[in-house]
């Protein structure tokens, strides 16, 4: 089963100078899935998800033991590309982050590094990408103003067309509704809910509500180590470990 995993991680220790943040983490995702990473502030989620398309690179005095497969292949040999790698595994923050640039120019951002420039081909990456995002609609009478002048949940969905324009396989989410109200978290979550037949996604998250509602699975980490993952259903109604009940149920985090 391992084998048919887009994404895995095999014993993954992750070290912030001599502090150990993530324990020997053993995790599989699968194609057309959606895993919510859970569990209280600092237990290693983040630093998890960010292990995934090696953004933990840039951030001094880390080192990183043990293997990310992608595609069969480990992200951390010293061939990898890491540009490539992260097109094909694309990360959306927890605080919408456009660039100063209008609407259609963050959208076609990376397809520019890529070195595209017909026109006909960004412009109808703009409207795909921005209607897979649910956010053409809001957003098609003016491309050509700036990104910063829409609302946070406008803002999070471009920068969710801006990941998905060039084309991922996997994408990364850390807390992407946590800076929005509640109108925009519910049209996030329908819009991923709607992007799971093409892509596999990674989602941390601290609302309970959004992991039982959206994901396949939840994983369930603790000080650095994974407690638990299943069906969504199982962790939710009957978890196997104390700790997974335990903060379920609200007794800690």
């Amino acid at each position: 089963m391992e084998s048919s995993a887009i994404i895995s991680s095999r014993d993954l220790h992750l070290y912030y100078g001599k502090k150990e943040a993530l324990k020997g983490i053993d995790l599989a995702l699968y194609e057309h899935e959606i895993m919510c990473l859970i569990g209280p502030s600092g237990c290693g989620k983040s630093t998890y998800l960010r292990s995934l398309n090696r953004m933990n690179d840039l951030i001094p005095n880390v080192t990183i033991n043990g293997a990310v497969l992608y595609q069969g292949k480990d992200i951390y040999s010293p061939k990898q590309d890491t540009v490539a790698l992260r097109k094909e595994i694309g990360m959306v923050f927890q605080q919408p982050n456009p660039f100063p640039f209008s609407i259609y120019e963050n959208v076609i951002f990376g397809l520019r590094l890529k070195g595209e420039s017909d026109k006909k081909v960004l412009d109808q990456a703009v409207e795909e990408s921005l209607r897979k995002a649910a956010v053409w609609d809001d957003v098609k009478d003016k491309l050509h103003q700036s990104a910063l002048g829409l609302s946070g949940g406008q803002q999070q969905r471009v920068c969710i067309a801006r990941v998905l324009a060039v084309d991922p396989k996997v994408i990364l989410l850390d807390e992407p509704t946590s800076a929005l109200d509640p109108i925009s978290t519910a049209k996030i979550e329908e819009m991923l809910y709607q992007l799971k037949d093409h892509y596999t996604m990674a989602m941390v998250t601290h609302s309970m509500g959004q992991a039982s509602r959206l994901s396949d699975k939840t994983a369930f980490f603790l000080d650095g180590n994974l407690i638990e993952v299943d069906a969504t259903k199982n962790i939710f109604m009957n978890p196997k470990q104390q700790q997974t009940e335990d903060y379920i149920s609200g007794k800690f985090g």
